[in-house]
């Protein structure tokens, strides 16, 4: 199975670039993994919140297949422990899906065709944060959830 991760906008932090490729790094010992960058919406300032949602949602998308199971980082998604996230991802590897996607949305949210293509939601926390460090958040706990399943000492229970 593959795992990728679709993202609007870059990381301005070099601080936070590091640590993501760090994790990135550690993630390639377990599983194939990708992130990919969509560049923010140009002229954004110019368009409704609902505009911005379905451009992105349109871009989103594209970068998606019919056969992707696509899971939302959502702050009304589904709220699990680090074990809880291990064990949701084993599922998915037994389910045979080739490709595991996982979606940070822009500033305003998700486009209602992003929301009729997910497969599920997933929420962090019920705390925002903001959308560079989700991506060292998430991708830590996708790293973490591996340790788990390999029974390795990352994760003291």
């Amino acid at each position: 199975m593959n795992i990728k991760l679709i993202a609007i906008g870059k990381t301005d932090s070099k601080t936070l670039e590091l640590l993501i490729k760090t994790y990135q790094t550690r993630l390639g010992f377990y599983i194939n993994f990708s992130m990919e960058i969509i560049p923010d919406i140009k002229h954004s300032k110019n368009l409704s919140e609902t505009q911005q949602k379905q451009k992105e949602g349109e871009l989103i998308l594209s970068k998606t297949t019919s056969t992707d199971a696509v899971i939302l980082l959502d702050e009304n998604g589904k709220q699990m422990d680090s074990i809880g996230f291990s064990n949701d991802l084993q599922k998915h590897m037994n389910s045979g899906v080739k490709q595991l996607v996982f979606v940070i949305g822009g500033p305003y949210g998700f486009s209602k065709d992003v929301y009729e293509k997910a497969d599920g939601k997933l929420s962090l926390s019920k705390m925002t944060f903001s959308h560079q460090m989700i991506r060292l958040f998430f991708i830590e706990q996708l790293y973490r959830g591996f340790t788990i399943l390999r029974n390795e000492p990352y994760h003291h229970r």
